[in-house]
């Protein structure tokens, strides 16, 4: 038996000095280098007692080191366990004892808040900073540079993924190797990339887009990145010469549009920009073509599926679209009540298919029944429409779903630490449109006796949730509105407030 993600993304390069990952201090790693650090932290692994089927939780800042414990969990079929940086502690606290994690990586700075968990649930605690040092890497270093591969299946885990959930609770998506390796081969192929591209890289890689998408895409084709900490528009376009392709989020390419370094003549040489994890605005796409002369490529995907559509790569480019199912993928726009599918053009409940879709919910069988149906089709929650060209629109999300810079939002986490503060009745959040972060939370409170405070609301906000999740503006009204049958009309708040962020200075 072979291991069909580490032999298709990574055993092809071992031996390679070809450039794999230029850094923002001017050096560059090569696919070997790579490997040979992922193979120690591999052993490593081993030699603290994990194996096959064990999960890895890991929240650190992003480095060459952060990726390679990726590689060195594929290698060793351990199930990768990325985590937002932005998580606190209380939200930590379920995703390690959800998990199982046998192993937590974390920066120095969290290690204190951490182990108290770790040691109640049995983890192990390791560390790694941005610059790559830590316990971690002391492990790895007493470690060979190579080491054995282990057997896996297509079918065997290979990650799991968190994503918000209807009561507040956080659902591990189970991902598969031929989940993540089926997806990255049709991304190569369907988006023309090469062993000549060099992508920029400044997303996160505790992110579906990051990792799954971005990483494996270029480890897959043996191309290059630029592979940096954070979004910078001075430091993109310092490295943008040597590139040739960038994947970003909509705020990425608001932000390049305000610096006055980003002409058509900087962009000119690119062949490829890519947008996704949150919507565009037309505006956005219409600026940006017309002043690069090309037009982003927008696609569609999730925590569960990885990528469903995109535009083409060769042919037009449809704003306010995500473009086709991809090769592979069925797409069908169904009845929320019923699950009939609705005729083209109809509105309705976006559902998907193919080898893409995810195992289902760790430990939530019963979730799983209810958003994955017998025949594999997966209930997305997000409304659309197929257009007559075949384009899929997002009109909507039936979840309230809240996508801020391309980080999902599940409003109940934010209204549970609202309604718990002093002088709060109730409260519902909603996303509004945001010309930065495509959208932003706002917190809708209906006061109780005096009143809330709202810098006690801030400051529980910034305690138990991370920072991508406070809301932007705090909402007193008298009311919630409400239908006949009471439930809170959230669609009312989000047309009252959706030109909050666009009249106003953000």
């Amino acid at each position: 038996m072979t291991n069909p993600l580490f032999d298709a993304l990574f055993a092809p390069h071992l031996g390679k000095d070809t450039p794999f990952l230029h850094l923002e201090d001017g050096t560059t790693l090569t696919h070997d280098a790579f490997l040979r650090k992922a193979a120690q932290i591999g052993g490593a692994l081993v030699e603290l007692d994990l194996s096959a089927g064990d999960r890895l939780a890991l929240q650190v800042h992003k480095s060459p080191e952060a990726l390679a414990v990726y590689a060195a969990c594929v290698q060793k079929g351990i199930i990768f366990l990325p985590l937002n940086t932005g998580y606190t502690a209380s939200e930590l606290d379920y995703f390690i004892e959800n998990s199982g994690a046998k192993l937590v990586i974390c920066d120095p700075s969290k290690e204190n808040d951490i182990a108290p968990i770790a040691e109640r649930t049995r983890a192990q605690v390791l560390t790694l900073d941005g610059s790559g040092d830590g316990s971690l890497i002391e492990a790895a270093n007493s470690q060979p540079e190579t080491t054995s591969t282990t057997a896996r299946s297509g079918d065997d885990l290979a990650a799991f993924l968190y994503t918000s959930g209807t009561t507040g609770r956080s659902k591990g998506a189970m991902l598969t190797q031929d989940n993540l390796l089926s997806n990255a081969e049709v991304l190569k192929d369907y988006w023309a990339f090469t062993r000549a591209d060099v992508l920029l890289h400044a997303l996160p890689i505790f992110h579906t887009h990051g990792l799954f998408v971005a990483s494996n895409v270029m480890l897959l084709c043996g191309g290059a990145m630029v592979f940096m900490p954070s979004f910078n528009p001075d430091t993109i376009l310092k490295h943008m010469p040597r590139a040739t392709s960038m994947m970003g989020v909509p705020t990425f390419y608001t932000r390049l549009l305000d610096h006055d370094g980003f002409t058509r003549e900087a962009a000119a040489h690119m062949r490829l920009f890519i947008s996704g994890s949150a919507p565009m605005l037309s505006e956005t796409h219409e600026q940006f073509e017309s002043l690069t002369g090309q037009r982003i490529l927008e696609r569609y995907g999730m925590t569960e599926t990885n990528m469903n559509t995109s535009n083409p790569y060769e042919g037009a480019r449809k704003a306010g679209t995500v473009g086709f199912a991809l090769p592979g993928v069925d797409v069908k726009i169904c009845d929320p009540e019923s699950g009939a599918t609705l005729p083209q053009g109809e509105i309705g409940v976006i559902e998907v298919r193919g080898p893409n879709v995810f195992k289902g919910y760790w430990k939530m069988p019963e979730k799983t029944r209810e958003e994955l149906r017998e025949d594999g089709f997966f209930i997305t929650g997000d409304l659309g429409q197929i257009d007559a060209g075949g384009y899929v629109q997002i009109v909507g999300r039936g979840k309230d779903l809240i996508i801020s810079g391309g980080y999902n939002i599940y409003p109940k986490e934010i209204e549970m630490v609202v309604d718990d503060q002093p002088g709060v009745k109730e409260s519902a959040v909603v996303g509004v449109p945001h010309p930065d972060f495509g959208e932003s939370p706002v917190a809708v409170v209906v006061p109780d006796g005096a009143g809330p405070d709202i810098d006690q609301i801030t400051s529980a906000c910034a305690t138990e949730l991370a920072r991508f999740k406070h809301p932007r503006k705090i909402i007193i009204l008298d009311a919630l509105p409400r239908n006949t049958m009471g439930k809170v009309q959230k669609n009312a708040l989000r047309e009252d407030y959706k030109t909050l962020f666009t009249n106003t200075e953000s």
